[in-house]
């Protein structure tokens, strides 16, 4: 069964984004980005929103063309491509490329994709993570929490009934004062 995992950069205050939908507070150096290729090697398939599907879907699958690309964007990019997204949306008309659309009661479609993928599934995007949150399908949490305090914007955590323990499993400092924390439900 597929292993669900909530994988982002954040904001020490716990935003992924500006009010205006911005990233750019976020640098993601060569180390970062390297570790971030390894996350994605582990990752059967990706899973998201349509927002956060748009934005990575508008570099990634041209960036080895890029001539500005490094070898370690070149990396990412070859896994990401090869990678599967599922796609939740009942927006977009169609996707292209190694992605598929799917819309529907996300703990039915994750039922599914738990059995047709063994390995780790990865959420990203917090509107789309805070459905699984909710109703406590999230296996493993994985935070790089960035030196930098936004003030407002989009969170990670969405609000909660009631609270969620997690118990810490791994921890990494990146030389750019990035922290990885990872954290299971206790």
């Amino acid at each position: 069964m597929g292993k669900l995992v909530y994988l982002m950069n954040v904001s020490l205050d716990g935003y992924v984004e500006t009010l205006d939908h911005s990233i750019d507070w976020m640098p993601v150096d060569e180390e970062t980005h390297r570790w971030f290729g390894d996350r994605s090697r582990e990752t059967d398939a990706f899973l998201y929103g349509r927002r956060l599907f748009e934005v990575m879907n508008a570099y990634w699958p041209t960036a080895e063309s890029d001539p500005a690309a490094t070898d370690y964007t070149i990396d990412f990019a070859r896994v990401w491509n090869a990678t599967p997204k599922i796609v939740f949306s009942t927006s977009l008309a169609g996707v292209d490329g190694n992605s598929r659309l799917v819309s529907g009661d996300v703990g039915d479609v994750l039922t599914r994709l738990r059995t047709e993928f063994p390995g780790e599934l990865s959420v990203g995007g917090p509107t789309l993570a805070a459905q699984f949150i909710r109703r406590g399908l999230i296996d493993e949490y994985r935070l790089v929490v960035h030196p930098v305090i936004l003030g407002a914007g989009l969170p990670f955590f969405p609000r909660l009934e009631a609270p969620i323990g997690l118990r810490l499993i791994e921890k990494r400092r990146f030389a750019s004062g990035a922290m990885y924390l990872g954290y299971v439900p206790a």
